[in-house]
């Protein structure tokens, strides 16, 4: 857990009142005080300013989402820190079947969004996955990254138009009794929408223990292989991007190994 915890100015600003708690999951940065949820900022202040804007005309139809909060001078951002509605419920293991539907019923709420332009300015690892998966940056470069060429090397071109998606929704959707589920943690990309979906897939099944049955959820998704294919690509790099200075593992340890079989069997 990050010992970085908000200053009283901070939360102040914010109006918090109540001692803050810190909550896990994620980068273990945040921290939630009463119904306010505080975090050091994680993306470009353009970015927060474009989602605030976004979220506070978006029709929430089977889901909720968190929204940013202004402190009270009106700004998004104090002391590098900015503060979210706290929404009710947490992450379930096993419902991505639940998971999957939400992120449909959110994109389809987003259709039409324009492409944010800070999207070309990120930097991080994982858009550097992300265009690697997609051809924007050259694959040859990451061949040294277990899996990456055989996964390429079973991709096909795909026709899709892209649109505004959550790109990592797996642990960012949260439930609770009688209420829709939450989504938290918007990571904007500019992708098919299956992709998004590919990418619950790819992670329930390389990190929480998902067989292949769950296919069945993602059937109705033309060219669903391929999106897996890219999914796969995309957290195998960011995944190395972050182990950059540790051994590969071995197959016997590789938590990709299976998925990655998966995928290039049903792609062929």
């Amino acid at each position: 857990m990050s010992s970085l915890e908000p200053s009283a100015a901070v939360l102040a600003a914010f109006g918090a009142q109540a001692p803050p708690e810190p909550l896990g999951g994620g980068q273990e940065k945040a921290w939630r005080s009463g119904e306010i949820v505080l975090k050091p900022l994680d993306m470009p202040e353009a970015g927060l300013a474009w989602q605030a804007e976004l979220f506070a005309t978006l029709t929430a139809d089977g889901f909720r989402i968190a929204l940013p909060l202004r402190a009270t001078d009106g700004s998004l951002v104090v002391e590098g820190w900015c503060g979210w509605e706290a929404l009710d419920g947490r992450h379930e293991d096993g419902r991505w079947r639940e998971i999957i539907g939400v992120g449909e019923r959110l994109h389809a709420a987003l259709r039409g969004v324009p492409r944010p332009h800070f999207l070309d300015e990120r930097t991080d690892r994982w858009a550097i996955g992300d265009r690697v998966a997609w051809g924007d940056l050259p694959a040859a470069e990451f061949a040294h990254v277990k899996h990456v060429p055989r996964l390429v090397a079973a991709m096909l071109p795909l026709e899709a138009p892209s649109q505004l998606v959550h790109g990592d929704l797996t642990g960012n959707v949260l439930f609770a009794e009688g209420l829709a589920p939450a989504i938290i943690d918007f990571v904007p990309y500019w992708r098919p929408t299956a992709y998004a979906a590919a990418i619950v897939v790819a992670d329930a099944l390389v990190w929480e223990g998902a067989d292949e049955s769950l296919l069945d959820a993602v059937a109705h998704l033309d060219d669903f292989p391929q999106y897996l294919l890219r999914a796969l690509v995309f957290r195998a790099v960011t995944d190395r991007l972050f182990r950059i200075d540790e051994p590969l593992r071995p197959d016997g340890a590789d938590p990709y190994l299976p998925a990655v079989d998966l995928a290039c069997r049903i792609a062929a």
